[in-house]
């Protein structure tokens, strides 16, 4: 039986540690979180940075925002330990935000003087918008720059119904806001009308035992009524039988 059991561990074990050898590399790609937000709004994307060396750490990250859809408001929150540069190019042709005149965009965020060692991952957070609405997806071309000078360049665009590119570029979806809205309004009614029906069906029982109760007093009050007048013709009897 001892047997059996460290065969089935042993097996166990193989198999997870294949999962682990297998979901690794596809899980060490630059990419963003959320991997999707809605068109037209602002969001906060965090931009995911694993360290697949296990002899070097990354040092800088680099990340361009791309040039056809330009964002004008890009907020890099702190990350302590690194420090932020924020650039800007100037449009070709300026855009209208909040019924202002925008010449310039942000063309690229860089991250350095921190360290990500080896297993370990970091992120960078950044408030960006407005989001384009004529678009579904913004890609974010980045450079993974580790501390032995390699520099890991995610650039590729990856195309659908291809396979994925051995370095894909970090790709944030664009929903549109009205289905996104729709779906957490359909919830919130559906959760709203479970709620009611919860309600309902704890009620319910509650109902039953309390209905339940007041039949049970009853009749326990008639069986008491009965026994006690049984009792005392019982006693009437038992007397005029003694006086006879």
């Amino acid at each position: 039986m001892k047997i059996a059991n460290r065969r089935a561990a042993t097996v166990c074990a193989l198999a997870a540690g294949t999962v682990l050898l297998v979901a690794g590399p596809a899980s060490a790609h630059v990419g963003v979180d959320p991997q999707e937000a809605a068109k037209g709004g602002y969001s906060t994307v965090n931009f995911k940075v694993p360290n697949e060396k296990d002899d070097a750490s990354t040092v800088k990250l680099e990340v361009a925002f791309p040039a056809d859809h330009p964002l004008t408001s890009v907020m890099p929150q702190p990350v302590p330990g690194w420090d932020v540069k924020v650039e800007k190019k100037k449009l070709d042709k300026p855009i209208t935000m909040h019924g202002e005149k925008v010449t310039e965009a942000v063309s690229k965020v860089t991250w350095s003087g921190g360290k990500v060692g080896p297993g370990e991952f970091q992120q960078f957070p950044v408030s960006m918008g407005q989001l384009p609405k004529d678009a579904d997806h913004l890609v974010f071309k980045a450079l993974q720059t580790y501390d032995d000078d390699d520099v890991v360049r995610w650039i590729e665009e990856p195309q659908e119904g291809a396979a994925e590119p051995e370095h894909p570029a970090p790709v944030l979806k664009l929903a549109a806001a009205e289905e996104s809205g729709a779906d957490a309004g359909d919830s919130a009614a559906d959760a709203k009308s479970a709620g009611k029906a919860a309600g309902k069906a704890a009620a319910a029982p509650e109902e039953d035992a309390g209905s339940g109760s007041d039949t049970t007093a009853r009749v326990l009050g008639v069986v008491g009524i009965v026994v006690g007048v049984a009792g005392i013709a019982f006693g009437v009897l038992a007397g005029r039988r003694r006086t006879a």
